[in-house]
């Protein structure tokens, strides 16, 4: 189980929060000047990548505050966390 430091309410268990999936490049200005192909990959093929990386958490059953965590694959440690981003 993961612990997740929100910089509201303290550690809290993996549980209370959502996997908002993830922190990746942000969505194309306009969809419609992209192929259907990179638009199709950029909604639904998310990266795999071995060690850190990031990932949007919502503390869903708690403050509801949006996290941005940079977690290594590996192991399961988070290395960072920040509010929003």
């Amino acid at each position: 189980m993961l612990l997740i430091h929100c910089p509201f309410c303290g550690p809290r268990s993996e549980i209370e929060f959502s996997y908002g999936g993830p922190a990746t490049a942000p969505r194309p200005q306009d969809p419609a000047q992209i192929s259907d192909a990179d638009w199709v990959d950029w909604l639904t093929v998310p990266e795999n990548r071995i060690g850190p990386v990031p990932e949007r958490w919502c503390h869903s059953k708690g403050c509801g505050a949006w996290l941005t965590l940079r977690r290594d694959t590996r192991t399961h440690e988070i290395l960072e966390v920040q509010h929003g981003a």
